[in-house]
C-alpha cells in the first residue's frame, strides 16, 4: 500500500511553491467534517435571533454553554464509542449512578467529600470497564451490553438511598460551576474545554487515537494490522465511563443535589450530537469539533425553543427530527 504523504506534489515542485505549512494545515483539519453541522449551527442563531430577542444575548449566549457542559462531556466519551463502531446507551444511568454515590457516601458513610469525588468518578470508570468487558469477552452486540448496564446502573442509583434525592454540597464545589471568571466562564465550562482539546489531540496525534478509526472501519483488517482491538475497545468503553462519572460531577455542582433521575434521556442526546457532529453510526468518521457543534446544535434548539414558547414535548419531536436528517445525510455520503 502506497503512503500518501511520501508522493510530492509534481505542481508544487515545478513551480517552486511549497505545500502549506503543517500549523495550517492543522488548523484547517481541526474543522474537518464540522464544516455542515457548523452551518447549520450558524442559521440556527440567525433564525431564533430573528424570533426572539433575549436570544442572541451575551447573557444568553453563557446560560447555552453552561447548560451545554454535561452533554458535551457525555458527547466526548461516545464520539470514541461510536468511531470504533460501538454504541453506549448506558451513559445516562452511568450518570445517575456517580451521582448518587457522590452524595450517598458522605451522608451514609461519613465519607469526606474530597474522596467521594474522585470515587464517584471512577464508579463511573468501572461501569465502562464492564461494558468493555461484556463486548468483548462475552462477545454482546454493543447494544446489549450497554442496555444491560443502563438497567443496572439507573437501578442501583435508586437502591443506594432508596430512590430519595442527596441535597447540600460544599460551597466551594457548588462555586465550580455558578461563579464566572473574568464574568465569563465557570471552572465546569473550562473543565469542558480541557477536555475536548486533550481529546481532539489524542484522535489527531496519537497513534492509538488513529487505530480507533481503523477498528471502525474494519475489525479485521484493524487486526490483521497489528491493533488490539479488544484492548483498545475496552479503554474507550472505561473512558465513556469515566466521562459519564465526570459529567455526574458537574451536574451535582450545578443542581447543589444528586437524584436517581439524573441524566433521563442523556444518552439519546448524547448520541444525537455525535451524529448531528458528522460522525457515522457504522463507525470510522467522527470528530471531537463535529460533536462539540452537534452539542452546541442542540443546545440551541432547546434554549431557543423554550424562548419561543415551544412545548418540551414538541422540541423532542424536532430533535429526533433532526437525527433523521444527519443519519440520512451520512447514508448518503456512505454510498457516494
Amino acid at each position: 500500500m502506497s503512503n500518501r504523504s511520501s508522493v510530492t506534489d509534481p505542481a508544487a515542485t515545478s513551480t517552486g511553491i511549497s505545500s502549506p505549512p503543517s500549523t495550517y494545515r492543522d488548523r484547517k483539519s481541526f474543522l474537518s467534517g464540522a464544516q455542515g453541522p457548523l452551518i447549520g449551527l450558524f442559521l440556527l442563531i440567525m433564525g431564533f435571533s430573528f424570533c426572539s430577542s433575549a436570544f442572541f444575548t451575551l447573557r444568553n449566549g453563557l446560560n447555552i454553554i453552561d447548560q451545554s457542559t454535561i452533554l458535551g462531556i457525555l458527547a466526548l466519551g461516545m464520539t470514541g464509542v461510536i468511531i470504533i463502531g460501538g454504541i453506549d446507551l448506558s451513559v445516562g444511568s452511568v450518570l445517575a449512578l456517580s451521582i448518587m454515590v457522590l452524595g450517598w457516601l458522605p451522608q451514609d458513610f461519613g465519607v469526606p467529600f474530597w474522596l467521594a469525588l474522585p470515587l464517584s468518578i471512577l464508579v463511573g470508570g468501572l461501569c465502562g470497564l464492564v461494558n468493555g468487558l461484556l463486548v468483548t469477552r462475552a462477545k454482546l452486540p454493543a447494544f446489549i451490553a450497554t442496555l444491560t448496564m443502563m438497567s443496572v446502573a439507573r437501578g442501583l442509583a435508586n437502591i443506594t438511598t432508596d430512590g430519595q434525592q442527596v441535597v447540600g454540597y460544599p460551597e466551594w464545589f457548588t462555586g465550580l460551576a455558578t461563579e464566572r471568571y473574568l464574568g465569563v466562564l465557570t471552572v465546569t465550562v473550562g473543565l469542558f474545554i480541557v477536555l475536548a482539546t486533550a481529546a481532539w489531540v489524542f484522535l489527531k496525534f496519537r497513534a492509538t487515537g488513529r487505530s480507533l478509526y481503523a477498528i471502525g472501519g474494519s475489525v479485521e483488517v484493524a487486526r490483521l494490522a497489528g491493533i488490539q482491538v479488544g484492548k483498545l475497545t475496552i479503554l474507550v468503553y472505561v473512558a465513556s465511563g469515566l466521562l459519564a462519572g465526570i459529567a455526574s460531577a458537574v451536574m451535582a455542582a450545578r443542581l447543589d443535589s444528586s437524584q436517581p433521575s439524573s441524566g433521563l434521556g442523556y444518552e439519546l442526546d448524547a448520541i444525537a450530537a455525535v451524529v448531528i457532529g458528522g460522525a457515522s453510526l457504522s463507525g470510522g468518521i467522527g470528530s471531537i469539533a463535529g460533536t462539540v457543534t452537534g452539542v452546541f446544535i442542540i443546545g440551541v434548539l432547546h434554549n431557543g425553543l423554550n424562548l419561543v414558547g415551544i412545548s418540551p414535548f414538541i422540541q423532542q419531536v424536532v430533535i429526533g427530527i433532526a437525527i433523521a436528517v444527519a443519519v440520512t445525510f451520512d447514508t448518503l455520503r456512505r454510498r457516494s
